[in-house]
Formats: C-alpha cells, sequence, structure tokens
C-alpha cells in the first residue's frame, strides 16, 4: 500500500508542476511557440473542464488554481483511502 500511495503522491506531483509549468510559459512564449503548444496539449485535458465552468476575469484565467486544487484534494483522499 505504501508504494501505491507513493506513486499517487508522484503522478499529483508531475500533474501540479505540469500546470505550474504550462502557466509561466504561457506569460512568456508565443502561442505558437513549439514548446508551449506542447504544454498546452499536455495541460488542457486537465484544465478544460474548468475552464467550462470558470470564466476568466480581467483577463486572467484562474481554472489553473481550481485544477491545481482538485488535483491535490483528489490526491489526498485516494492516499487517505489507502491508509496512508
Amino acid at each position: 500500500m505504501q508504494t501505491l500511495a507513493g506513486l499517487i503522491n508522484l503522478v499529483v506531483w508531475l500533474l501540479s508542476a505540469l500546470l505550474i509549468v504550462d502557466a509561466l510559459v504561457s506569460f512568456v512564449l508565443e502561442p505558437w511557440h513549439p514548446a508551449r503548444r506542447f504544454l498546452d496539449r499536455l495541460a488542457d485535458p486537465f484544465i478544460q473542464p474548468f475552464r467550462r465552468v470558470i470564466p476568466p476575469m480581467g483577463g486572467l484565467d484562474f481554472s489553473i488554481f481550481a485544477a491545481l486544487i482538485v488535483i491535490q484534494l483528489v490526491g489526498q483522499l485516494l492516499v487517505k483511502m489507502l491508509g496512508g
């Protein structure tokens, strides 16, 4: 069980890092840059459900914060369910 909890924590960390890097890169690189397009393709499946519910406010997209919170909460819940 400890190994599975560690794997869940690793996946949560990797997803969180992906979303944060994608958000930071979006401020620096143009939308057509290959690195940004690659990161967007990886991150969009996790962000899109939140973008449908949370509209941008003042030109800022807060859906990434909601996605990060949900990913963290689901990860913690899964680890607790395993007894970790």
